[in-house]
């Protein structure tokens, strides 16, 4: 049914995303699938990197590390983004044409009084992506 399965991650947050990983890889390993983690960075040093060459690097390490922990192939995609805040929802639906990808499982948190007032990206990009979204709350 999918044969490419992207997971959007913020690798300064990773540790919160462990509920959408493991249920990717679940899905992979049902559909034989390669996970395609996407990250987002800005041209500008972040915590993360300090330029968008060292983040892909570290995208990759973090597929390859999701990779050997859970037996799946994966590989990771990084985007640069003038301002990722402001274009988050539209820079993850283009990365997932360019992908190829067929689903998307993506993480949320657990809404706040602020979610009712500005929607979550979960929820944007489920709105308007050309695939499946399979929004996965974390606690």
């Amino acid at each position: 049914m999918y044969s490419k399965i992207m997971v959007p991650v913020d690798l300064t947050h990773a540790d919160r995303l462990e509920r959408a990983l493991q249920l990717a890889s679940d899905l992979a390993h049902l559909y034989k699938a390669e996970v395609i983690f996407v990250g987002v960075t800005s041209p500008q040093p972040s915590k993360v990197a300090h330029n968008p060459q060292e983040f892909s690097a570290k995208l990759d390490e973090f597929a390859s590390g999701q990779a050997a922990k859970h037996s799946i192939t994966a590989s990771g995609h990084a985007v640069v983004s003038h301002d990722p805040a402001v274009d988050l929802d539209k820079t993850l639906i283009k990365a997932c044409s360019d992908t190829g990808a067929e689903l998307i499982v993506m993480a949320s948190h657990v809404p706040s009084v602020s979610d009712y007032l500005f929607h979550a990206h979960g929820g944007r990009v489920a709105e308007k992506a050309p695939v499946s979204v399979l929004v996965v709350r974390e606690s």
